[in-house]
């Protein structure tokens, strides 16, 4: 069952699977959410972890960043450890002026930059989706949290600090809410395999404004995030 990034024994590994990208995340969600906890993977520094959440498995595996880490380890966990769903547990900024920071951003579709989705030699341009199963089940559930959400299309990047400054406002004039680095290629992945997959963004921050999350206001702002998600397990 090892892969090149990823080392776990049969049956380690569950079906659904939380992904943020800061492996230190994985380990706090691991630590914080859930029981009976093991660590399958230690593979770089980007740990995975599975436990128990109300009674069911979970895993926890950290992605790294950008658009090329996530389609690796989502590729591995599809095609090699038999997971099913996929669940991005991230940070976002807001490029639209009426997001504001501290939202929860359920994307359903990815706009980007990425040359990522030529690989598969399609006769046209690829639209990147959730699963729709899974965004309808979030949305219900960050309702009944009576956390404030949005849910669209967000700008997943191939570049964080970019030459022309300003550039990436541009999405704003599509409707595009948040820039992101990582669904593009998980949602690429997930239809490629036939699985599933759903990212849910808290907005750390804001183009149009200085405000940005206080470590405190980070915290609880995540908390809520990763309870929507584990509410979908």
């Amino acid at each position: 069952m090892k892969t090149f990034h990823i080392e776990a024994a049969p049956g380690q590994i569950a079906k659904t699977v939380l992904m943020p990208g800061d492996p230190l995340r994985a380990k706090y969600i691991a630590e914080h959410y859930l029981s009976d906890v093991i660590c399958y993977s230690q593979v770089r520094g980007m740990n995975g972890y599975t436990g128990t959440y109300n009674g069911k498995r979970v895993s926890v595996q950290g992605s790294g960043m950008g658009i090329p880490s996530m389609g690796i380890y989502s590729y591995e966990l599809f095609h090699s450890f038999g997971v099913e769903t996929i669940i991005r547990v991230g940070t976002c900024g807001a490029v639209n002026r009426n997001v504001e920071v501290g939202e929860l951003i359920l994307a359903m579709g990815c706009s980007t930059n990425s040359n990522f989705p030529s690989q598969y030699h399609l006769p046209g341009n690829f639209a990147p989706m959730a699963d729709f199963e899974l965004l309808e089940q979030a949305a219900a559930a960050a309702r009944e949290m009576k956390a404030k959400f949005r849910v669209g299309n967000v700008f997943s990047s191939d570049v964080f600090y970019e030459d022309l400054v300003g550039e990436k406002g541009q999405w704003e004039k599509m409707g595009v809410l948040a820039q992101e680095m990582e669904s593009l290629s998980l949602y690429c992945t997930a239809a490629r395999a036939g699985k599933r997959a759903l990212a849910l963004l808290t907005v750390g921050s804001s183009i149009h404004s200085s405000r940005a999350l206080t470590n405190e206001e980070r915290e609880q702002n995540l908390d809520a995030m990763i309870s929507c998600a584990l509410k979908l397990v």
